[in-house]
């Protein structure tokens, strides 16, 4: 997490299609974000029968990808330190593609493990990177941004709940390595524009002042952020990792129940639209977290008494609740004064909140395995919606991280005048925070 000497690049000209590509390049990424997550659930058991997995493993299959995401994300600083952020991503997208490619063709869970981590790199990254890019690139279009790019991650996450069990089915015999493996082409397109990306000079890795992740974790508020994101994390990975083998289990096809996932993720596409540009409006934040946890708690309560009798309303009303995600992804820049804050605290957030989130389609598989029912996945569940619900009220407070940590940051790392420069990370130039509507 950096901090540069003054430099302001043009906004005109070759710098406005210069922004232009880093926006496509910014959505693009976001619709690869989930396809290698969501195309899990919907042959899950293809899985299970494919590589002779347990119940126990099983869970680690859904869980491995968040963990990734966790464990990955670490690695987001480090990376954008050394090389420029576009390579960073491109470099991750092509390593996603790789994997995604080797995961459908493992003949073993080890292999199998191995090409899921290599897919999860891009995912990872670009859950890190993205929030400090569009603030430091958009910094008047925060809200705007977000949007674009969590409701591309949504359309991405519903076409692979949607198409990856008919893409089984079509195939037939061994079907699910197709249905794995065919989302590798999205990942090779989106590295494409990454690759265009031009340094605009004017910056130097030598002027960088540093910005310890650790000091991040000092902050009350990144600590309840954390939290919320891990929990929020956790509702939507239980969701797209067992939701549809759970209503299997219930008495419906395949087909269907890979329908209503898709269902599920399809909802949360408006809804990842407009959530970011309410977020940035301060009176509205905590009725959002209101509405969402009711729509979460009748969602999981409806699905467990009565899967068979409502199941598109259940799904639909747990699609409404992942508005979460959108949600969380704007409070990132709106509690951080800068982009070198945004960019330390989107790491420590999602990289620690993911390794919470993983926890829970984990334990859904053991449980699962040692009681024979779902019974512990709905508590485990509506346990989490309370603890959101607690935490909600703390993270929609107008503060900023930056504040509480200002007297262990660097000096002048942890604000800035409204015509300072800023950058996040790499060899890039920085972009003046002045200008725009803070509303996105």
């Amino acid at each position: 997490m950096t901090r540069t000497a003054p430099s302001v690049p043009s906004q005109t000209g070759s710098a406005g299609r210069g922004l232009a590509l880093i926006a496509v390049a910014i959505v693009l990424t976001g619709l690869n974000l989930r396809t290698a997550v969501n195309s899990i659930g919907p042959v899950l058991e293809e899985i299970e029968a494919g590589l002779g997995l347990s119940s126990g493993l099983a869970g680690l299959v859904t869980s491995l990808p968040v963990l990734c995401f966790a464990a990955l994300g670490f690695a987001g600083p480090p990376l954008s330190a050394r090389f420029r952020d576009s390579h960073v991503l491109a470099g991750a997208l092509l390593a996603m593609a790789a994997g995604l490619v080797l995961r459908s063709v493992a003949g073993s869970f080890g292999l199998f493990v191995v090409g899921t981590v290599m897919a999860m790199t891009g995912g990872a990254l670009g859950n890190v990177l993205l929030p400090g890019l569009v603030k430091r690139y958009f910094p008047g279009r925060t809200g705007l941004l977000v949007g674009a790019y969590s409701t591309a991650l949504s359309v991405g996450a519903a076409v692979a709940s949607v198409a990856t069990q008919p893409i089984a089915d079509a195939v037939g015999e061994g079907g699910w390595r197709w249905a794995l493996g065919i989302w590798a082409v999205a990942a090779l397109l989106a590295a494409l524009p990454w690759l265009l990306v031009r340094p605009t000079p004017g910056a130097s890795r030598a002027s960088h002042t540093a910005v310890r992740l650790r000091v991040v974790l000092r902050s009350r508020l990144a600590l309840a952020l954390t939290a919320f994101f891990g929990l929020q994390a956790m509702q939507a990975y239980v969701i797209v990792g067992w939701s549809a083998q759970y209503l299997r289990d219930a008495g419906l096809s395949a087909a269907t129940a890979g329908l209503l996932l898709g269902v599920n993720s399809i909802v949360a596409i408006p809804v990842n639209a407009v959530v970011p540009v309410l977020t940035v409006r301060p009176r509205l934040q905590w009725p959002l977290v209101c509405f969402f946890m009711t729509c979460y708690a009748a969602g999981w309560v409806g699905l467990w008494t009565a899967p068979l009798a409502a199941p598109w309303l259940w799904m639909v009303l747990l699609g409404l609740g992942l508005g979460t995600f959108a949600m969380v992804l704007a409070l990132l820049g709106l509690r951080a004064r800068t982009p070198v804050t945004t960019a330390a605290l989107s790491t420590v957030t999602q990289g620690w909140g993911y390794l919470v989130a993983g926890a829970g389609p984990l334990l859904v598989g053991v449980l699962r395995g040692a009681t024979g029912g779902y019974d512990g996945m709905f508590v485990l569940v509506l346990v989490g919606v309370a603890g959101l619900w607690s935490l909600g009220w703390l993270v929609t407070r107008d503060r900023f991280v930056d504040d509480e940590i200002a007297h262990l940051l660097p000096t002048g790392a942890g604000s800035a005048r409204d015509d300072d420069p800023i950058e996040v990370a790499g060899a890039e130039a920085p972009v003046s925070r002045g200008g725009g509507s803070p509303r996105g």
